[in-house]
Parts: structure tokens; sequence; C-alpha cells
């Protein structure tokens, strides 16, 4: 089982990941229908695979891996969901924008953004990436023991 959640929080790590990527691609291009639709839908896949990638990691805290005594006692381990909540505040403002575009595109019409708002989600976006990086840093940390005092 341990190897079983281990798989499904890497593979949702990866999809966390790789969405907040591809959101990226899509802030940089021209802003249409089709990229509008596409970022609501990656937006949706993001905080699915933000969810799932919490619980499974809190269920390998308290039921796999070492225990929770030991990720407790790991200052990687605080910085590591530290970061993890800080991108998850992050991605608050980018998330509330691509729900308040539904009705303009269930219409059929583009949603009213300024240059400001795209810029700021896009700035987000690249703040989540390099948080992301640091979350990366905290797991390799607590892959080989640094952190830990009893």
């Amino acid at each position: 089982m341990s190897t079983l959640f281990a798989f499904l929080h890497h593979l949702f790590a990866f999809t966390l990941v790789a969405t907040i990527a591809i959101e990226l691609v899509l802030l940089k291009q021209p802003f249409t229908l089709e990229s509008a639709r596409k970022l609501q839908s990656l937006d949706r896949v993001l905080g699915i695979s933000a969810g799932v990638l919490l619980v499974v990691g809190l269920l390998r805290v308290f039921l796999f891996e070492k225990g929770a005594a030991y990720y407790f006692h790991n200052s990687a381990f605080h910085a590591k969901m530290g970061l993890f909540f800080l991108a998850a505040l992050l991605s608050i403002y980018p998330t509330v924008r691509f729900i308040r575009w539904g009705k303009a595109l269930r219409q059929g019409e583009l949603p009213e953004v300024t240059k400001g708002q795209w810029r700021l989600m896009r700035g987000i976006v690249h703040m989540e990436l390099l948080v992301i990086a640091g979350i990366l840093l905290c797991a390799a940390m607590m892959a080989k023991g640094i952190g830990y005092s009893a």
C-alpha cells in the first residue's frame, strides 16, 4: 500500500505541475474563447489534483512512510506544507476569475479581462511555479533526513 500511495502522491503532484505550466502557456497567448474554456477546465483539474494530493500526502504521513512523529519534527516538512498552502492561496485569484467567466462562456462570449487582471493572473501562475520549486526542494531535503530534530 505504501508504494501505491507514493505513486498516487507523485502522479497528482506531476498533474498539478503540468496543469499550472499549461495555464502559464495559455496566459502568454492571445485570449480566445477556446483558451478561456481551456483555462477554466485546467483550473478544475488543478483544484482536484491539489485536493487529492493533500489527502494522499496526509495519508502517507499518518499511515505509511516514517510516521507522523517524524514529519511533525521535520522543519522541511513544515516548510513544504507552508509552501503548499501558499500556492493554494495564490491560486485563489485566478480561480475566482475563471469561475466568473462561466456565464459569458456559456453564452459563447469572450469574458472581459483587463490587461491588469491578465498580468496579475500570469504573475501569480509564475509565483505558483516558483513556490512549487520550493516544495520540491523541501521534499528532497525530507528524503535525505534534513530538517529532522527529535
